[in-house]
């Protein structure tokens, strides 16, 4: 167990944890020593690491199959966990495999079999039908965000998937939301229960309510955001064609944004996180995919452009503000005819008639076209930009690496300049194209 300290406090580090919080600390212990495991903790309070890292710790490194297999409900969630994974330095080969990519690349990443899979049921389901890999050895199964993933339509292929596991000697299911039935052939036994969802009475969430005079409120939105001014945040619309309405009126009043919805692209989606996650631009448009599971930072506020439909919409959208010991609010935009819905109650209006300029663009994302798989690292990186591209320190921003390509946050006045310094340039041997994202 000292060596499982020890590893745990590199784990740490190499995140740039300090410490792990209560939940964290004890689900490590009861996951450890449980074979079905339940975790109920609100969005942002670290529930990936709380069960990555006794699931790491039990991996056998003299095992050459899949031990670990991680079903998520979206890309972006497969996503996430497979960089927190690769971020741990764990020295075990982890793969994310979804819908929306080809399954070629899949193929071909999983002929060096990772200990860990993550991956969408859908594609899962694929992997498993035509036998590309040894099913004997998984031992673990995580359902993470499980109330999402046993929806309607998901389970089955979660039932296929698990019935297809004979050695499963550990479950562990997480969520956000309780009360959501588990069905039976999930097999979860006497599960222990991690309950921290009663802790969201500290929410220190403020609720807000924002009168329009007309029914699209697209003018009042545009007077809200002028009013909080230039901080980060979501607009939560529920149709892809409110997201096109909204994006083209934010547009006109020069207020930069990105948007994310399953009606995108998995690559434009991405790379809308990016941009928000870096600082390219600090309103994001988006549907409610984007409420959970996905890896950006706090939020300031997020804004109910349309009413949520479901309390759990309600309550998965305001979990992107205020979360762990922040501050944040939420924004309910209702037009002066529109009911609220019965889990909305007793939130008096804001006005929003003091302005604050909001701040233009100042950053800009730039494109890569190397990664991981080229050797390269953020240190190459940044040194390239250094040496060749003339910059400083602050002149640097937010750099992401991904398996193929990376991207780099500079400043808008500098892109350009950037672009035709270091395009056709070599990184560990690699010629790289250097373009404006």
């Amino acid at each position: 167990m000292a060596n499982s300290i020890r590893e745990q406090q590199d784990i740490l580090e190499k995140l740039k944890i300090s410490a792990l919080n209560p939940m964290q600390e004890e689900a490590l212990v009861v996951i450890e020593k449980t074979e079905n495991t339940v975790l109920l903790s609100p969005t942002g309070t670290g529930k990936t690491l709380a069960f990555l890292l006794p699931l790491v710790d039990a991996l056998d490194a003299e095992c050459t199959e899949v031990q670990a297999l991680i079903l998520v409900p979206s890309r972006e969630l497969a996503i996430q966990i497979e960089q927190v994974i690769r971020d741990m330095g764990s020295g075990f080969k982890v793969n994310a495999v979804y819908g929306g990519r080809p399954i070629s690349k899949d193929k071909i990443e999983l002929k060096h079999t990772p200990a860990i899979l993550i991956g969408t049921p859908g594609r899962i389901a694929d992997h498993f039908y035509s036998d590309r890999f040894s099913k004997s050895d998984i031992k673990t199964l995580v359902l993470d965000e499980f109330d999402k993933s046993l929806e309607t339509g998901f389970e089955g292929e979660m039932s296929e998937i698990i019935n297809q596991l004979p050695n499963l000697n550990k479950r562990i299911l997480t969520s956000a939301t309780q009360g959501v039935k588990i069905p039976s052939f999930v097999r979860l036994d006497n599960p222990t229960i991690i309950n921290y969802l009663k802790d969201k009475k500290e929410s220190r969430l403020a609720l807000k309510t924002v009168i329009s005079e007309e029914k699209d409120k697209l003018q009042t939105l545009v007077d809200l955001l002028l009013h909080i001014g230039n901080a980060p945040g979501i607009i939560f619309c529920n149709y892809k064609d409110s997201i096109e309405q909204v994006s083209t009126y934010l547009d006109k009043n020069r207020i930069n944004h990105a948007c994310f919805s399953g009606g995108m692209e998995q690559r434009d989606r991405e790379r809308s996180l990016i941009k928000f996650r870096n600082g390219t631009c600090q309103v994001l448009i988006a549907t409610d995919l984007a409420a959970r599971g996905i890896d950006i930072p706090e939020m300031k506020y997020i804004i109910h452009y349309e009413l949520p439909r479901a309390i759990e919409e309600f309550t998965h959208r305001n979990g992107r503000t205020a979360r762990v010991n922040e501050k944040g609010t939420a924004y309910i935009l209702q037009w002066t005819k529109e009911r609220l819905p019965e889990f909305i109650k007793n939130i008096d209006p804001v006005d929003i008639s003091k302005k604050t300029p909001f701040t233009p663009q100042f950053w800009e994302t730039l494109f890569i076209s190397g990664g991981r798989k080229d050797k390269i690292s953020k240190g190459d990186i940044a040194g390239l930009f250094f040496k060749q591209g003339g910059i400083n320190k602050d002149q640097l921003g937010v750099i992401e690496l991904k398996q193929d390509c990376a991207f780099v946050s500079v400043p808008l006045s500098l892109a350009n300049q950037l672009v035709e310094k270091l395009n056709n340039s070599r990184l560990k041997k690699k010629k790289i194209r250097v373009t404006v994202l």
